[in-house]
């Protein structure tokens, strides 16, 4: 059976047993920060998911046909202030709450539920995962050990389902320097979407680019973004899984207002090879990907292009999203050696008095793919579709509704499968505190 919450390790129990403590002196000293500032906001979010696979049985997927599912979560956030003085102390909670509304057998693991012990074919009926945080500000500088949502370059983490992906371990975030962020961060485990269980950290086996379950002892990361100005700003971040894969990275953001409208660029480059004793194989991968977006009277026009090259896919951890302007809905479009190009329009209703109501829909294309055991040129494309509203006004007022669809197609259905998919999420984010 599956523990009902995640379990803090005895590193964890004694690193927050320590900050509690010296807390709790400045508490009784000086409390008003720590209690004034605290917060406590809980989102409702319910879920449909429905993923038709249109290639009738293959071995991926453990065969079957299709998956769907609806379930409840609710996910707590609770972020103390800090005690007063030269050195602040605060403790952090994420609390998640997930509950079945309905699944079968045939159709289940969808990723919104964690199947039962018994049956990997069914789903549990709820479960729960508890996360606690403990901090340290010194004037720009925070200091976090325990659970933790990373959302940076190099590790940005997955809430693509019913409740998010949630990493153990400590970070480090400064901004003692004017314009310029530095962030340092070693994690050892996770939590997955669709589970309680605390895992070591691993390298993603989507499509069996890699080995799957090859784990490391931890991941460091390092990074540094500085602002160049107000329409430019430059990044460098490095990471490294122990003894699987190293990875440089390197980033621009760019706007500057063009006509009535604002220009933007978005550029990536992505270095990644296998480090130490090469547990997942050799690694070999750079990748580039770049997206142009042109903003004006509620209307986005935006164009991207993306390119692997080296023998290997781009690595990246499990449980997180690559950062790729080409990772959509479905897809990545990091396979080995792949090229591909995307097409994107976004329309905001504001623009004609509908306040709350946006839409987008792109298209990307892929080719070029070097296919495991094969000699064929691999090709896949996808095409996404999402309407979203926010309630105004009266009695839902700030509830959202999104209705998101993606058609997913390959020709190397061996490691990629056929897919239309919809999801449909409505959420409501309120304070309790």
């Amino acid at each position: 059976m599956r523990p009902p919450f995640q379990l803090i390790t005895a590193r964890q129990a004694f690193g927050l047993g320590a900050l509690a403590l010296c807390a709790g002196f400045s508490v009784q000293a000086r409390a008003s920060g720590f209690i004034e500032d605290t917060t406590a906001k809980v989102e409702s979010r319910t879920v449909y998911f429905n993923r038709d696979f249109r290639d009738g049985h293959t071995s991926t997927e453990q065969g079957a046909s299709k998956r769907e599912e609806s379930a409840q979560g609710f996910i707590l956030n609770l972020q103390s202030g800090y005690t007063e003085g030269t050195v602040g102390f605060g403790i952090d909670a994420l609390g998640m709450l997930g509950i079945k509304l309905d699944s079968s057998a045939d159709s289940s693991n969808s990723g919104l539920l964690p199947s039962t012990g018994h049956d990997p074919r069914g789903s549990v009926d709820q479960y729960a995962k508890l996360g606690l945080t403990a901090k340290v500000r010194v004037s720009e500088s925070v200091l976090k050990y325990g659970a933790l949502l990373p959302d940076v370059p190099l590790l940005k983490y997955n809430d693509g389902r019913l409740l998010p992906t949630m990493f153990n371990g400590a970070q480090l975030t400064s901004k003692e320097i004017k314009n310029l962020t530095f962030m340092a961060a070693r994690l050892d485990q996770y939590t997955a979407r669709d589970s309680t269980d605390a895992q070591d950290i691993r390298v993603h086996c989507k499509n069996k680019r890699y080995a799957c379950n090859i784990t490391a002892d931890h991941f460091d990361m390092y990074g540094v973004d500085y602002k160049i100005n107000e329409r430019l700003t430059a990044q460098y971040h490095y990471a490294e899984l122990e003894d699987i894969y190293r990875q440089h990275f390197v980033g621009l953001l760019a706007s500057q207002p063009l006509g009535d409208g604002v220009l933007k660029a978005d550029v990536r480059l992505l270095k990644s090879a296998d480090s130490g004793a090469e547990r997942a194989g050799s690694i070999d991968n750079r990748a580039l990907s770049g997206m142009l977006a042109y903003a004006l009277s509620g209307h986005t026009f935006s164009a991207g292009w993306q390119r692997m090259n080296g023998d290997n896919s781009m690595p990246y951890l499990d449980g997180t999203n690559p950062y790729l302007v080409n990772y959509v809905q479905v897809n990545d479009f990091a396979a080995a050696q792949e090229r591909s190009w995307q097409v994107r329009y976004d329309y905001d209703f504001k623009a004609v008095g509908l306040n709350g109501l946006s839409f987008l829909t792109r298209y990307v294309n892929g080719d070029h793919i070097k296919v495991l055991g094969s000699d064929q040129e691999g090709k896949e494309w996808e095409r996404d579709t999402e309407l979203k509203y926010v309630v105004q006004s009266g009695t839902f007022k700030d509830v959202s509704l999104r209705l998101r669809n993606a058609t997913y197609r390959s020709n190397y259905e061996q490691f990629a499968r056929d897919v239309d998919e919809t999801r449909l999420i409505v959420s409501y984010n309120f304070s309790v505190l």
